[in-house]
């Protein structure tokens, strides 16, 4: 009976700081998230310090561009949960996003030809392979740490 006591207390001791951990999960600011993709992408894709320093600063003003469009998109959708929206207002709606997803396919293949001017098109496929690697990463790293614990709860209930 002791000992069951004992282990009691032990765990209801370190319970408080297991929770505080887990709730303490860090965020990466969006500089420290462009220094994990650059050295993360300079590094699969193998590119070199001046290929790097050329290229980056035109893929992350491609990043910048797109981040605006996809703003812009949510900014529509988030306009359609009003529930007076209309017919015609929900068709406006996704116009707008559609534009958008078109604009940012636009912009993607201009600076296609940017990025040919400071790398060879293996190293720009190399450099595409690793941003969806980089982004799959932080998915799986995100889940594992607890992000998908609504779902699981979801699925028992």
């Amino acid at each position: 009976m002791k000992k069951l006591i004992i282990l009691l207390l032990i765990t209801c001791g370190f319970a408080p700081l297991l929770w505080a951990s887990h709730g303490n999960e860090q965020h990466l600011s969006p500089e420290e998230f462009r220094a994990k993709q650059k050295a993360y992408i300079t590094e699969r894709a193998g590119l070199t310090k001046e290929e790097a320093a050329k290229f980056f600063p035109v893929y992350f003003e491609l990043q910048d561009r797109k981040k605006q469009l996809n703003d812009e998109a949510w900014k529509l959708i988030r306009s359609g949960k009003d529930e007076k929206t209309t017919e015609a207002e929900y068709g406006e709606i996704l116009e707008g996003v559609y534009d958008a997803r078109i604009a940012s396919d636009r912009l993607d293949k201009t600076y296609f030809e940017k990025f040919k001017k400071i790398l060879s098109n293996k190293k720009i496929y190399l450099v595409q392979r690793a941003e969806m690697r980089f982004h799959r990463e932080l998915l799986k790293d995100a889940s594992r740490k607890g992000g998908n614990k609504p779902q699981q709860e979801q699925k028992r209930k």
